[in-house]
């Protein structure tokens, strides 16, 4: 069996992780180019986590500027298993309001000139995503987070947008219109390409505003956005740490499939694959391709 090594993707207002003991700095090499920061591995309990800062240490980069594939590779090259992902979203319901963890579990991809692949040209690959976020892991952060006495809503669809920019009030009306239940900017293509490594992926989305569609609040800005996080940042440290303390010693199989979401997902066949693609494919590809 694997062991579970649980990885968590620090968003806004989260470039450390508390409670994490027994820590090194590792900066793992990718060849995707440079992640976005280096990792710190330590453990809490007897679960291994591997903590990396989305924006970097000192929020130096933009949404649109993180290199999403050499952090997933990284991750994958570090043994990480199930990877929560905490990052700041703009509401579109009333009822989920600033401070409130939202577990979303569907997923809508609105940006634009991100690599969202780590196949293409020399080696085509199709995985299933229908069911992006890994139920188990999802039942997990909810039962931490009734352990903790933290009020969540499990549930509800993340929109993605480009960015930098926070939404025009057309799109914020646009969509809430669709239905969609929160907003943020990095999700995707993270979830993509964690489903093609094979790492299960889950999201605890936290509210810090009403995106500009509410009429009884202020337009988002950067200060509500880091007030919120900053007040929130010691609640999302108890949540992953009592996820992981909680967490089991071997790899769960995922009803979603991200486990094995490689099965069968190859198309080029083998004489036609590009040795160079393949060779920067080793860690997310490996169990599959040295078949």
């Amino acid at each position: 069996m694997t062991a579970a090594v649980l990885g968590v993707m620090g968003g806004s207002g989260v470039y450390d992780l508390p409670g994490l003991e027994d820590i090194r700095e590792e900066a793992i090499g990718s060849p995707w180019g440079e992640p976005s920061d280096s990792l710190r591995i330590g453990r809490i309990g007897a679960t291994k986590v591997v903590f990396l800062a989305r924006h970097g240490r000192g929020h130096r980069l933009s949404p649109s500027g993180i290199n999403y594939r050499a952090n997933i590779d990284v991750m994958k090259r570090a043994g990480v298993t199930d990877l929560v992902s905490i990052s700041a979203c703009g509401s579109f319901r009333s009822e989920l309001h600033p401070g409130l963890f939202v577990l979303v579990d569907q997923l809508v991809d609105r940006t634009h000139g991100r690599e969202s692949s780590f196949f293409g040209n020399g080696c085509v690959a199709h995985v299933p995503f229908a069911h992006p976020v890994g139920p188990a892991l999802q039942a997990r952060i909810a039962a931490a987070a009734a352990a903790e006495d933290l009020p969540i809503h499990r549930g509800g669809t993340y929109v993605c947008m480009e960015g930098p920019q926070f939404s025009s009030f057309a799109e914020s009306r646009t969509y809430k219109g669709l239905g969609y239940d929160v907003i943020g900017m990095t999700n995707m293509p993270e979830a993509k390409l964690a489903r093609e490594a094979e790492i299960t992926f889950a999201t605890i989305a936290m509210v810090t505003d009403f995106d500009c569609w509410h009429p009884g609040h202020a337009d988002v800005d950067v200060a509500s956005v880091v007030a919120v996080a900053r007040a929130n940042a010691d609640k999302a440290a108890r949540l992953v740490s009592r996820i992981a303390r909680d967490f089991p010693a071997e790899r769960e199989e995922c009803p979603a499939g991200s486990h094995r979401a490689l099965d069968g997902a190859i198309m080029t066949a083998p004489s036609h694959r590009d040795p160079e693609l393949l060779a920067k494919l080793d860690a997310v590809a490996g169990r599959v391709l040295a078949a």
